[in-house]
């Protein structure tokens, strides 16, 4: 199963995002999301994210907060979508961080969005589901989403 990590970060021009669309074969294409990526073996998830946060934005985090463990189950992949598997991804937060965003992300368009404009963004609708509460500094929870393609067909907390 892989083991993803994703940060969301917090500063005075609201929430920095991430607009997935430079890569030709991508789960996330044309959806924002938070920074984060794929751990590495031997890595802990709070190592994950920190470098992933360092290699796309360029910032350096500072005592990023697990907010979340969420499980992805893909059922019936489209041709298309055969190669998406499982995984378990850990939610960060992250107020403070140290450097200047880096604007030429590798992975997409990085953006700063007032936390009232994220319902807007054409984002996962289970990332919708979880993102109140992560942002809201809800205590830790776990959450089990179920997609059919990007279609979420069940979710449930843990």
């Amino acid at each position: 199963m892989k083991m993803t990590t994703v940060c969301y970060i917090r500063g005075q021009e609201g929430i920095l995002m991430l607009h997935r669309t430079k890569k030709k074969i991508d789960i996330n294409k044309n959806k924002w999301i938070g920074v984060g990526g794929k751990m590495i073996p031997g890595e802990s998830p709070a190592e994950c994210i920190i470098r992933e946060v360092k290699e796309e934005t360029g910032l350096t985090i500072k005592e990023p907060r697990l907010s979340a463990l969420i499980t992805y189950q893909f059922i019936d992949p489209a041709p298309e979508t055969a190669d998406w598997e499982s995984e378990y991804m850990f939610v960060f937060t992250a107020d403070k961080y140290e450097g200047q965003v880096n604007f030429d992300c590798p992975e997409g368009d990085l953006c700063w969005f007032p936390q009232r404009m994220l319902p807007e963004l054409n984002m996962w609708e289970g990332d919708a589901l979880f993102l109140p509460p992560v942002l809201g500094d809800s205590p830790f929870f776990s959450m089990k989403m179920t997609y059919r393609g990007d279609e979420l067909v069940s979710w449930s907390l843990d």
